[in-house]
């Protein structure tokens, strides 16, 4: 169990004012959120316009190793970054700073061949699942087993309906037998809930500006390291609600 930082995502430069956007602010945000209690972190890359690009991974990657060193780092393959096949696969074939694991989505046409081209780059697979159908879809694939996590992500926002969702994700998983870490998060109003949820099952969670900028009890969040703090006090039980 642990709590994963998502500090940006797709989230746009006024979403929030601490939102880190270049690669040194990335590492120092990163940084912050370690000592805050985070033990992972997953990060969206921007370009030199602000843009999201797997073309900026390197100097990210880089960047946040010099301030994090030996903190597993992870990044999206998501297919609306470059919004090409042969682009996004491209852009991975070339990297030179690998990750330590990258998010795949189920629910694109191209997950397949993404996942083997990061198989062969020595890149961990953490499998997004967003639906039943994506989770169907990821049991037959060969080598499903051997991710390195399953991402159950649920953008659904009436919660009882996000829960049955996450709880039909990880009966296809129990039932093809599958036995890989699962890190539960939701977005905006099932964050806090879904964070809950992950600490009663003994999955893993994340939070961040990617997910949400709101704290537990409402009030907008200082920054990441605030959202982190937060979750690991409910991971550790000292949640003050």
């Amino acid at each position: 169990m642990i709590v994963q930082a998502c500090l940006n995502g797709a989230r746009a430069s006024d979403f929030h004012p601490r939102l880190p956007l270049e690669p040194e602010d990335m590492a120092q945000d990163s940084a912050l959120c370690i000592a805050a209690g985070a033990a992972e972190l997953h990060l969206h890359p921007r370009g030199t316009e602000g843009n999201e690009s797997l073309v900026a991974v390197d100097d990210t990657i880089l960047a946040v190793r010099r301030t994090c060193p030996g903190t597993l780092i992870g990044v999206s393959t998501g297919a609306w970054i470059e919004n090409d096949e042969n682009r996004t696969r491209a852009c991975i074939a070339q990297w030179r700073e690998l990750p330590d694991y990258a998010s795949v989505n189920l629910s694109e046409h191209d997950a397949p061949a993404v996942m083997g081209l990061l198989r062969h780059r020595g890149v961990g697979i953490e499998a997004g699942l967003a639906s039943i159908a994506d989770a169907e879809r990821f049991v037959k694939l060969p080598g499903h087993s051997q991710v390195f996590r399953v991402l159950i992500e649920i953008e659904e926002q009436a919660l009882g309906v996000a829960r049955q969702v996450a709880d039909d994700i990880a009966a296809v998983l129990n039932r093809a037998g599958l036995r890989r870490p699962i890190l539960l998060h939701g977005v905006d109003a099932t964050v806090w809930p879904f964070v809950e949820l992950a600490h009663q099952r003994r999955w893993s969670t994340r939070v961040g500006l990617e997910d949400d900028k709101h704290l537990k009890d409402g009030t907008i969040a200082t920054d990441n390291a605030a959202l982190v703090a937060n979750a690991v006090n409910i991971f550790r039980g000292t949640s003050a609600d």
